[in-house]
């Protein structure tokens, strides 16, 4: 397995990052607005990749810290590990990839990013990594199509979405709910959790929403992991996992 100490994180190309993030995210997707690649070595093999780049809704995102410039903050759009890597390897390797970013982009003062609570996890690794949970909101746009892919709405609205759209059947100009009505598209149960993480600690004072505590996961029935609910015991107050339902199993990316 390895030593996480010996772990090596630098930048890859992007098709080197496609291709393992194909491979090894849950999703089998990239985000195509990805524009820093990060993979992760250990002895010289490539066992993970991370990519960066403009969050999808980003006119929404940048007031969430007050004074951001436009190009002063990232998301995290994709992270997917081999399950080889030794243990803590993601929360590792977060933090190289920060503190390299510092110094390369000093201009970037926070990174914004999402956990998947309805197919993957509430985000531990974000928690374990020093982000600060930010949002817990019940899925509103995530959907299975026909077909049984899972996509979000809003890519049918992204620029060069052209073959999502053609694949999927969604004529231009369509509203999503007429389009849902019409194929069936069902909305998945679950919550999506926004994290961020502070390069510039002195962003961090100038938040302009509140920082939950992480024991709310758990009091909204939010938790998640590997795609399986936590479940909180009423007698125990302990969290398990709910081994019955659906769900993509992931790498533990999340």
């Amino acid at each position: 397995m390895g030593d996480a100490k010996r772990l090596e994180v630098k930048p890859i190309s992007a098709a080197d990052a496609t291709r393992i993030v194909k491979q090894l995210h849950y999703s089998g997707k990239v985000d195509p607005r990805s524009q820093l690649h990060l993979g992760v070595f250990l002895d010289g093999k490539c066992g993970g990749a991370m990519q960066f780049g403009p969050s999808m809704q980003k006119s929404s995102m940048i007031g969430l810290v007050k004074d951001t410039g436009w190009n002063e903050f990232t998301e995290l759009n994709r992270m997917a590990f081999a399950d080889w890597l030794p243990r803590n390897s993601e929360s590792r390797a977060i933090g190289f990839a920060f503190r390299w970013m510092r110094k390369t982009y000093p201009h970037i003062k926070w990174c914004i990013s999402f956990a998947d609570g309805c197919q993957c996890g509430d985000g531990a690794i974000y928690r374990a990594s020093g982000f600060a949970l930010t949002a817990i909101k019940p899925n509103s746009s995530m959907w299975r199509v026909a077909s049984g892919e899972v996509l979000c709405d809003a890519v049918t609205r992204m620029k060069g979405s052209t073959n999502v759209r053609e694949r999927i059947g969604f004529s231009v100009g369509e509203k999503w709910s007429a389009f849902a009505k019409r194929t069936g598209a069902k909305k998945l149960d679950g919550f999506q959790l926004r994290y961020i993480y502070f390069l510039d600690p002195t962003a961090r004072q100038r938040l302009t929403v509140p920082i939950l505590p992480f024991s709310e996961i758990a009091r909204r029935g939010a938790g998640m992991y590997k795609g399986k609910p936590r479940v909180t015991s009423a007698d125990s107050g302990t969290s398990t996992i709910q081994v019955e339902g659906g769900g993509a199993i992931p790498t533990v990316t999340l």
